[in-house]
């Protein structure tokens, strides 16, 4: 595209020319920049001094790894001469962050995951996300403190994206933290030297907030900063006081906000205004614990937790007006201005408005597809779907048509997402690698989605009419219901926000508690993104620190000998537990596979026996689950006698299921490789199933898998099968798995160092799985089912090792069941079938033309019952039941006594064909529908006596109802609903 094209009032850089990361080197600036009163980042000449660099050694110490991507490594360069970098942009700063705090002792870790590894919190919304445990005292610290640039995704305030400033639904949150290291002191010392002189922001230009009681900041900042007593505001709980729940870990914040009218002066000044003041750095002092009665204990740990918004930064420094106009976003929002034809720099505040829509829309799609996270209708998947459709309608009322390439019927969101891959390199250079899949996906979504598009804006369209016409009848508040706002939302795939917007537009509200109880828990699911990160304390913390962690000898056998821990009934820790009670064992060491990576628990015995080795106690394990510090928990049920606290124990895995369990473990890898080879390399892991009668595999692919394309799939596995090819297993660190290729499963969390399972020449993955020892173990492999299970997503359910030989053999039963029914060969049942299905489907038509001349017979004996109405035109009008006869009967009965009564004439037929069930039908003939009365709108409110609906054509119309009781009060309003009508309209 050449150089980067940017609003003329901005003042950005050219591009970025740092790599992902390599070897652990770091650069700090030797010269800082000149600075001026009142100028922003670099001096006013615009000559920047970055020739000379002092290289550092980084922290020796370790950290453990926790992010999804197995490509990520500790962000730090190596750097050489960067003199033509624009220290202003944003690559820089990210860069410059990290390394400044890397200079200070800090360990510089990759962003994790926005799919977060916390149950309680559906994406990642805060930098401090993945050390949770570890503030929670749940993990130990593996570094005193360390450094990120973490991806983030909030969308509580997705309303107000591209109006305000600075509200985006994905951004970037720069932060240091401290585990029990340094406090107050240091983390505002440091804030304020990295905002003052790393990034060169005019000191009468910042301001600081404090919580009103916390007199130390105020000293720090004040005596030791040296910021003025007017430029520190001392504010209340509800702004500068974190707290993480009801209870647990919780303090004071202070906030960096820089002032961009200083000449306004300070009486009166609000730091809650945004047009004058930015927050950009945000420090949160974790202190206090707070307890169940309210007041606060010191914490033993007292840690650091800090936010400075990347985007925020970049703002203030390339001198624009607002987050979207950085060289972050910017060059996104050019893209969608070329294909919408328009000039950003010349166009109204509407169009402005739209265009950082969709610039801020695409930038949270593409990470979170690039992620795992797939358009669904509940949790995550929502999220991507909702902002995925914002963004279409927001491109179709820019008048955004196709491509840009010449397909005006193609998508344009892969077009512009292709920018925002473009701009990833720094970010996470996983995205570019996932390219193909990430485009394909928003391709088919977009698609998918103006399919419906059209159609539904036309019936809102009607909706938004009917509302405003009804409230001028009754004088109420316009309003859609929220059945109407359900039916868009479930057959036209309308987002609620997006019918909430366009109704607004026309001052048109929506029935919101209405379409909650439509939606019941399905919209429930779909708002679990929170805004909160939870930091309360279990009652299993006690027991953390306890217990240590478990040594797992699975790999290596099925039998130890181990120590029991602790034990625990209800959740409640106990000393002794008696027979036939379930109980929580926790081991010392144990060869049980705990639950993880798809497989589910090993089952088997744990034994306490006396000095002459009889049986004192026995326990049966059906359920092993691991707590984020790798406690083993054994679940189950005490057969004899009693367990003790202290004793010791036989814990026995039971062999076969284990071994069923690696099988389809193995099988599962196989399977993987094999859906590579037959469907593309694009496609990947979605969520697996390793039990022990199956295993489950779901899969990213768009559509379903062929019969040759399955066929080729087994062919391929049971192939790799007979190889019988030795499996490797070794623990590398992760970089050097990344480099040799190894797959890893969205979701998963990965440390430093991780074990690798290899079918030489034909799969690599990162597992934790138990496998077996050679691929012929598997003995053979068998699909059972291939299906969708939500958009984009298939699956495949097979057998193999002994459950592949059960599957066999009942089907084996089956089919010969089948022939000595049926009296055939194996080979001749298909056929046998086939003949079987024709004869039935003749046999119905003539049953079903026997019923239809039935009902006319019986339609010909109740004609005589038609009465008149009328005057000037007289209408022949019949309401009858017809007993038992069926819909379809019905039907023909219907139309037999339309003709036969003649036109004008009204006929309305009821009846009872099964238990619990009404069929209705209401023929109306030509001259009754120019009377004005219509088919379809009079059999509704018939059929709803029955408890029922229904509808159709003018001329006719079908209903139903689960209310036979209730027929003959419907008829009769069927018969005194026409009297009346007609009497006005033929009189």
């Amino acid at each position: 595209m050449g150089i980067l094209k940017l609003p003329l009032h901005s003042v950005h850089g050219g591009k970025s020319l740092f790599p992902i990361p390599q070897p652990l080197l770091l650069i700090q600036p030797y010269t800082k920049f000149l600075q001026s009163p009142g100028n922003v980042g670099p001096s006013a000449s615009n000559t920047y001094y970055w020739g000379q660099c002092v290289l550092k050694g980084a922290p020796d110490s370790q950290f453990s790894t926790r992010s999804t991507s197995v490509s990520a490594q500790p962000v730090v360069e190596e750097m050489g001469d960067k003199t033509e970098e624009n220290p202003v942009s944003g690559d820089s700063l990210r860069r410059r962050f990290l390394n400044f705090y890397a200079s200070h002792g800090h360990k510089v870790l990759p962003s994790s995951s926005l799919v977060p590894d916390d149950p309680t919190v559906l994406l990642t919304i805060a930098g401090m996300l993945q050390f949770k445990p570890i503030f929670l005292g749940k993990v130990p610290r593996e570094a005193p403190r360390a450094a990120t640039a973490q991806r983030c995704i909030r969308t509580n305030d997705v309303e107000n994206v591209g109006r305000t400033a600075r509200h985006q639904t994905f951004f970037e949150m720069l932060g240091n933290f401290s585990f029990g290291d340094y406090f107050k002191k240091d983390a505002i010392k440091w804030a304020w030297e990295i905002s003052t002189e790393e990034f060169g922001l005019p000191i009468d230009r910042l301001w600081v907030s404090i919580y009103e009681d916390d007199d130390e900041a105020f000293e720090i900042w004040h005596n030791e900063m040296g910021v003025p007593v007017e430029r520190i505001k001392r504010m209340g709980a509800e702004d500068n006081f974190w707290t993480s729940g009801v209870t647990g870990p919780c303090g004071p914040c202070s906030e960096l906000y820089y002032d961009f009218y200083p000449e306004r002066g300070h009486s009166d000044a609000d730091l809650g205004d945004d047009s004058r003041f930015v927050e950009f750095y945000n420090l949160v002092f974790m202190q206090y614990n707070k307890m169940d009665d309210g007041s606060l204990e010191p914490l033993k740990q007292k840690n650091i937790d800090t936010g400075l918004g990347l985007e925020r930064l970049a703002r203030i420094l390339q001198k624009v007006p607002n987050n979207y106009e950085t060289d972050l976003i910017y060059p996104i929002i050019e893209k969608a201005s070329e294909l919408a034809n328009v000039s950003y720099v010349h166009a109204d505040d509407q169009t402005k408005m739209k265009l950082k829509i969709i610039g801020d829309h695409l930038r949270a799609v593409v990470y979170l597809l690039s992620d795992g996270v797939l358009p669904s209708n509940i949790g995550r998947g929502y999220v991507v779907r909702r902002l995925i459709r914002r963004a279409v309608r927001t491109g179709r009322l820019l008048g955004i048509k196709g491509d840009g390439k010449g397909n005006l019927e193609g998508a344009f969101l892969p077009a512009i997402a292709e920018k925002v891959i473009k701009l990833s390199t720094h970010i996470d250079s996983d995205v570019k690698a996932r390219s193909t899949r990430i485009l394909g996906e928003l391709q088919r979504e977009e698609l998918r989605f103006v399919q419906t598009l059209e159609r539904g804006e036309k019936l809102l369209e009607e909706m938004i009419a009917n509302a405003v016409s009804n409230a001028n009848k009754t004088g109420n508040v316009p309003c859609i219901s929220g059945k109407d706002a359900f039916l868009l939302y479930d057959t036209y795939g309308f987002p609620v926000e997006i019918t909430k917007e366009i109704a607004e537009e026309r001052n048109v509200g929506v029935d919101m508690n209405g379409f909650d109880i439509e939606m019941e828990g399905q919209r429930r699911q779909s708002q679990a993104a929170h805004n909160v990160v939870r930091l309360g304390v279990e009652d299993g913390r006690n027991l953390v620190e306890d217990v240590s962690d478990t040594e797992f000898l699975g790999y290596d056998t099925l039998s130890a000998r181990a120590v029991i821990e602790s034990l625990m009934v209800n959740g409640k820790p106990v000393i002794q537990v008696s027979e036939g009670s379930e109980v929580e064992v926790l081991l010392n060491k144990t060869p049980f596979y705990a639950e993880s990576g798809g497989q589910i628990a090993d089952h088997g015995f744990l034994y306490v026996t006396d000095d002459e080795n009889r049986e004192k106690a026995v326990v049966e394990i059906k359920d092993v689950q691991k707590s984020p510090t790798n406690i083993f928990v054994h679940k189950g049920t005490i057969r004899e006698g009693v367990l003790e606290v202290g004793k010791e124990v036989n814990a026995e895995v039971d062999a076969k299921s284990r071994q069923r369990a690696k099988v389809h473990h193995t099988a599962t890898h196989l399977l993987q490789s094999a859906l590579k080879k037959v469907i593309g390399k694009e496609t990947s892991q979605a969520g697996s199933l390793v039990a022990f009668d199956r295993l489950r595999f779901d899969f990213n692919f768009h559509r379903p898998l062929l019969d040759t394309e399955l066929e080729e799939i087994e062919r391929l596995i049971n192939g790799w099968i007979g190889d019988a090819a030795v499996l490797q297993t070794k623990v590398v660190p992760l970089r050097d798995a990344k480099e040799a290729g190894a797959i890893a499963m969205f979701g998963e969390k990965y440390g430093e160092q991780v074990r690798v399972v290899e079918v030489p020449g034909v799969s690599m993955e990162l597992c934790g799985g138990t496998h077996v020892s050679n691929t012929a173990e598997i003995r053979a492999f068998k699909v059972i089912s291939e299906q969708g299970i939500a958009s984009g997503i298939r699956r495949i359910e097979a057998v193999a090792g002994e459950a592949f030989i059960e599957y066999i053999n009942s089907r084996d039963s089956q089919m010969k069941r089948l022939c000595s029914i049926l009296k055939v060969k194996a080979e001749e049942v298909t056929t046998r079938v086939e003949n079987l299905l024709e004869e039935l489907r003749t046999a119905r038509t003539e049953v079903s033309a026997l019923r239809a001349k039935g009902a006319v017979y019986k339609a010909s004996l109740i004609a005589s019952n038609a009465f008149s109405v009328g005057t000037s035109t007289t209408v022949r009008v019949l309401v009858e039941c017809m007993d038992d006869v069926d819909a379809d009967s019905l039907k023909s009965a219907a139309e037999y006594l339309i003709d036969a009564l003649q036109d004008p004439a009204a006929v309305v037929l009821g009846s009872c064909p099964d238990e619990g069930k009404v069929s209705l039908v209401a023929a109306f003939s030509p001259g009754v529908v120019d009377l004005g009365i219509q088919a379809g709108k009079f059999i509704g409110p018939i059929a709803k006596a029955c408890g029922g609906g229904g509808g159709g054509r003018p001329n006719f119309a079908q209903a139903g109802g689960r209310k036979p009781e209730h027929l003959p009060k419907a008829l009769e309003k069927a018969r005194t609903d026409l009297v009346s009508i007609l009497t006005e309209k033929a009189s």
